[in-house]
């Protein structure tokens, strides 16, 4: 495995950032999840070397980041925040990464990054001139300069437009391609599903779980889930037409509005066409309450607490 991460701990005053943290990473694209201040940001630092855990232990390609000077030339690290030196162009900043990690060319690693992640025309701007958009494709033309084995990628997707997020998937999927090891943060669940086959879940500084992506997905299928619809005129008639629907377990009405909980929503969308056309309802939209990561997070937490007692 590239990456092993061991019981770590890390506190800072009374607040506890990671707490007994244990995954290990190999080859190809591993998401990490989690919500803001889960521990995301603590837990890449550590991997980078720029911090030490308290308890426990980190290794990276077999080496320890925090002592091994020669295993930076290995890992690339997009932070996140600006991280960027506002004062120098994107060329002149990707080159003295390059310089700084012994690359034989400087200037001409510079160019092939810059242009990989489509900044070859804005390369002699200067980064504080730089959108957020584009200052992230300027981290990432950093990070991978010197054609790491290990990315560490810490919510890289922040500010790109759509086009902008394709592009970069499709940079960071190549990299993996070709036996690159990727560790990507994120607490947007669609992101990490679009890139990563495997994931890691922090809560609160704790991993409450990790396996395939898709796996982590359908845990939002184990649990009732809420659809609210909103319709035109009174409600009472169409939740009338929808209590007897096997797909429905709990119906709460409110003005112009219907929430149903339901363990099968495909089944309740056409539950809805058919009581929607046997009340004379006229529906205005549908949509999801709780299928979010912020959900997922509540019920792997209150997951793991069940399985603790």
């Amino acid at each position: 495995m590239s990456i092993r991460v061991d019981k770590i701990s890390r506190t800072f005053g009374d607040t506890v950032a990671l707490s007994q943290v244990s995954f290990t990473v190999g080859p190809g694209i591993t998401g990490l999840l989690g919500h803001n201040g889960a521990g995301k940001s603590t837990l890449l630092s550590l991997l980078a070397g720029y911090s030490s855990p308290d308890e426990g232990s980190v290794r990276i390609l077999d080496g320890d980041p925090r002592t091994d000077r020669a295993l930076h030339r290995r890992i690339g690290v997009v932070p996140d925040g600006q991280g960027l030196w506002s004062h120098l162009t994107a060329r002149e900043a990707v080159t003295a990464l390059a310089k700084l990690r012994d690359v034989p060319d400087p200037a001409a690693a510079a160019a092939a990054a810059l242009d990989e992640v489509g900044l070859t025309d804005a390369a002699d701007r200067r980064l504080g001139q730089y959108s957020k958009g584009m200052g992230q494709r300027a981290k990432l033309a950093q990070a991978l300069v010197h054609d790491p084995d290990v990315l560490l990628l810490d919510e890289p997707l922040n500010g790109l437009d759509p086009a902008q997020r394709r592009h970069m998937i499709d940079v960071v999927s190549n990299r993996a391609a070709n036996g690159c090891t990727v560790l990507v943060s994120s607490h947007v669940l669609h992101e990490v599903e679009r890139m990563a086959p495997q994931v890691v879940v922090l809560v609160n500084g704790r991993v409450v779980a990790e396996g395939e992506t898709v796996g982590i997905k359908a845990l939002l299928r184990d649990r009732p889930q809420t659809v609210r619809v909103t319709l035109a005129g009174d409600p009472r008639p169409l939740a009338s037409a929808l209590a007897g629907a096997v797909s429905t377990q709990a119906i709460r009405v409110s003005e112009h509005r219907v929430e149903v909980d339901t363990l099968d929503p495909e089944a309740l969308g056409l539950a809805l066409s058919r009581a929607a056309a046997a009340s004379g309802t006229t529906l205005r939209s549908i949509e999801p309450v709780g299928d979010d990561l912020e959900s997922l997070y509540a019920y792997l937490t209150a997951r793991a607490r069940g399985a603790a007692r």
